[in-house]
């Protein structure tokens, strides 16, 4: 086989590394390594103001979402039945409504979906701004007892692999 020119030996070898960062750098954005969750107040739709540090000792999944959105419509009955089979054991939902979504829209749509988990309004964005500035929806958190974030997930994670990871969480010690 001939071989390659040393000026092409050196731009195949290039584009390998760009292609290892963009993968690297990928999988990076979704996984976090053990950030702390900022501190943010929740700002509950039909309850009480809610802190981060108030979900301290719960695994807690944060979703932000939109009515608008129809992956996020879709994701909503994996996350009831995923809440429903955690929360005994200390697992929190709160799902952000994104601040273009009107607050009427939302709580017409929690009320027909009969969504049994923490509903938030991010009123002016500051929310979004504060997890990292998102963007896309649904783009979803799960944090650990301790604040930490273990995982992002941007677009509807697998009902398995969330379900995994909620459960591994679960086991870990507080």
């Amino acid at each position: 086989m001939p071989q390659l020119p040393k000026f092409a030996r050196a731009t195949t070898r290039s584009a390998k590394l760009i292609v290892i960062l963009a993968a690297a750098f990928a999988l990076g954005s979704c996984t976090r390594g053990l950030e702390t969750a900022p501190e943010v107040r929740f700002t509950s739709l039909g309850g009480p103001p809610l802190s981060t540090s108030d979900l301290r000792g719960k695994v807690v999944l944060v979703n932000f979402w939109a009515t608008s959105c129809e992956v996020c419509v879709r994701e909503m009955p994996m996350l009831t039945e995923t809440w429903r089979r955690f929360a005994p054991r200390g697992y929190e939902i709160v799902a952000v409504a994104m601040s273009y979504d009107h607050p009427n829209l939302v709580a017409d749509f929690v009320r027909r979906n009969q969504l049994p988990f923490r509903i938030a309004l991010d009123l002016d964005g500051q929310l979004a701004r504060q997890w990292g500035n998102v963007r896309a929806t649904p783009t979803t958190f799960v944090v650990d007892r301790r604040g930490r974030i273990v995982k992002q997930y941007i677009g509807e994670p697998g009902a398995a692999e969330l379900q995994a990871l909620i459960e591994k969480t679960l086991a870990e010690p507080a």
